[in-house]
């Protein structure tokens, strides 16, 4: 049995005649950039995460540094965060000449530990960016209270949450912006890059706007320096149709969740630790990650099985090449680099059968014999 990490191919093949009329369609207008697609695509995804703007955009990595642009993130500020996540989060910061500020992570859930939020404050910081890490969020009640008492605002990365949810608000809607990744391997996924961003404040989305398109607004009259950063109307128009079935997958993925935690409840597996779903977030698992000794040998067996898996993420990003600059030491943020050492993550898309996530615990089972 072969089973893939991620199989698009599978989900392509349910929707694939929805999906060729949407890109037939942008071509027969011939109306690239931007449009009436986009505009459709953002009212569709405001609606679906209960905010007020979305804005569109070139990619996940550009809707953060966007973000951060648009609340004047600059040289000498300090951004607080996480330092186990996806490049983009720290290179939005850095690329804008800023620090980002690392706390260490809960051993149960991955996301940022806020127990040291309020202490690692200071006159420069400029904003706090917690990362909604596999699909779960972040302890938002807790990171919007230290960010209201002190007037720093939040930006959400909820590019692994769209349709995650903390105390019933969707990712991405409870900070001052949220950003979110297309990348064909998200729960949401276009045909290539794209990202968005969203807001409840009526200045931020004109700001964000604006700055997507160089910063232009009228046409050929510049206010601000921006980016090239506009989201295509393929890609709108492929995500269009993939948004109506995202509840459905979702919930596909929460369904082979609850039942690889009871298969590996059942096999006994005491290498393995399942993760962890809080009681007041909707999980949406982008990705089903575990803990687990001996896990690059592991990683090993299951490729060796015919079974996809990942390491998410192998090198933190305080201790990347890129940020040495930092001068942040090995061992600054313990649980971090415990989990960077111990997680793998399994297949977990919706197309996965009974069958074959059986499979998968059952090789697990038998590498620990």
């Amino acid at each position: 049995m072969k089973i893939p990490l991620l199989d698009l191919i599978a989900q392509h093949q349910t929707i694939r005649e929805e999906v060729m009329a949407a890109v037939n369609g942008v071509f027969e207008t011939q109306q690239f950039i931007m449009g009436a697609q986009v505009e459709a695509f953002e009212k569709e995804v405001a609606e679906y995460c209960q905010v007020k703007h979305a804005i569109g955009c070139a990619s996940g990595s550009d809707a953060l540094f966007l973000a951060l642009m648009a609340l004047g993130v600059g040289p000498g500020d300090e951004v607080i965060t996480t330092s186990y996540t996806f490049f983009a989060t720290t290179s939005a910061i850095t690329r804008l000449g800023a620090k980002p500020v690392y706390l260490d992570i809960n051993r149960d859930d991955f996301n940022i530990n806020v127990d040291r939020l309020e202490q690692s404050i200071t006159s420069m910081t400029k904003a706090i960016l917690p990362v909604h890490l596999y699909g779960q969020c972040a302890r938002m009640d807790v990171i919007m209270a230290v960010a209201d008492k002190h007037g720093i605002p939040v930006v959400e990365d909820a590019a692994q949450a769209i349709g995650a949810e903390f105390d019933g608000r969707r990712a991405g809607t409870i900070g001052a912006i949220g950003c979110f990744s297309f990348f064909p391997s998200k729960n949401l996924g276009g045909a290539g890059d794209s990202g968005l961003m969203t807001t409840n404040d009526d200045q931020l989305a004109a700001r964000l706007r604006i700055l997507r398109v160089h910063g232009m607004e009228p046409k050929y009259y510049h206010q601000v320096v921006g980016i090239n950063s506009r989201l295509d109307a393929l890609q709108a128009a492929v995500l269009r149709v993939k948004l109506k079935y995202l509840d459905q997958w979702n919930e596909a993925r929460c369904v082979n969740a609850g039942r690889y935690d009871r298969l590996f409840k059942q096999a006994g597996i005491s290498q393995v630790t399942t993760p962890v779903a809080h009681s007041n977030c909707r999980h949406i698992y982008h990705q089903y990650t575990i803990r687990c000794t001996r896990r690059d040998e592991l990683k090993a067996h299951l490729q060796q099985a015919g079974i996809g898996s990942e390491v998410y993420y192998p090198v933190p990003l305080h201790l990347q090449q890129c940020f040495e600059f930092l001068g942040i030491e090995q061992g600054t943020l313990p649980e971090t680099e415990l989990a960077a050492l111990e997680c793998l993550s399994l297949p977990i898309y919706p197309e996965l059968t009974e069958e074959m996530q059986q499979f998968v615990v059952d090789q697990i089972a038998g590498f620990y014999g």
